[in-house]
């Protein structure tokens, strides 16, 4: 094969996996299984704490996988103003929920909250300076509801540090219980990912999160304690 066919399978390759910045799996039989970019999977992303950090000093209860039949019913009014308070075991930060750009994302988080469904859940994957993951009660990356949630995608508000988005499959239309914080800003995802919050209070707590190790059995990390969703 000549050089010039190598650089452009390269650059082929290279671009593939560039698309494929955040994903997550479901636990269903549409499972999918494909690796998001860097290379690292869920499981083996290791990163520890800043000396600036805290140390940990709350206590998550036991993840409790639940599955659903379907989508809940539209019960928010996307008129209404929605906050989510974040409590994790290194504290607390404050999300802004985005119910006039993705309702029904903001309808499913919601539901999931007040149902107990992200209680004890680990931040399976952290990126530093890209973003921090959560919502899979497994702790595997590959779980969630039970069912899937439209795209709502909206070029109105770019990734930059603390846009909360949904994470999903190589299908648009794939997303269920998981989501991102991100680090920084990440042009990349624009108009790709659901954007349905933004981290209003305690950036500061989400840079401190960390990501599992794989080297333990149940392996620890940061969890999140409970959710509080407030109307206004």
């Amino acid at each position: 094969m000549s050089m010039t066919w190598t650089r452009v399978l390269i650059l082929l390759a290279a671009a593939g996996i560039a698309a494929l910045a955040i994903a997550c799996g479901d636990d269903d039989e549409n499972s999918a299984t494909d690796t998001p970019a860097p290379t690292a999977t869920s499981s083996t992303e290791v990163v520890t704490a800043t000396p600036n950090c805290p140390e940990p000093t709350g206590q998550a209860p036991e993840a409790n996988v639940k599955s659903y039949d379907s989508a809940p019913e539209m019960t928010i009014d996307p008129e209404q103003a929605y906050t989510a308070v974040i409590h994790t075991e290194r504290g607390d930060f404050t999300m802004t929920l985005r119910a006039d750009l993705a309702p029904q994302h903001v309808n499913s988080f919601v539901f999931l909250a007040r149902d107990g469904y992200f209680d004890g859940v680990t931040f399976h994957r952290v990126i530093p300076g890209f973003v921090a993951q959560a919502g899979d009660p497994t702790g595997t990356g590959s779980g969630g509801p039970g069912y899937a949630v439209p795209a709502e995608f909206t070029t109105e508000v770019p990734y930059t540090e603390g846009v909360v988005g949904a994470a999903r499959t190589n299908d648009p239309n794939s997303a269920g219980s998981q989501w991102f914080v991100t680090l920084a800003e990440a042009s990349s995802l624009n108009g790709q990912y659901t954007v349905f919050a933004q981290v209003t209070e305690g950036m500061d707590v989400v840079n401190c999160i960390t990501a599992r190790d794989p080297s333990t059995n149940p392996p620890p990390g940061d969890k999140i304690i409970s959710i509080d969703i407030t109307e206004a």
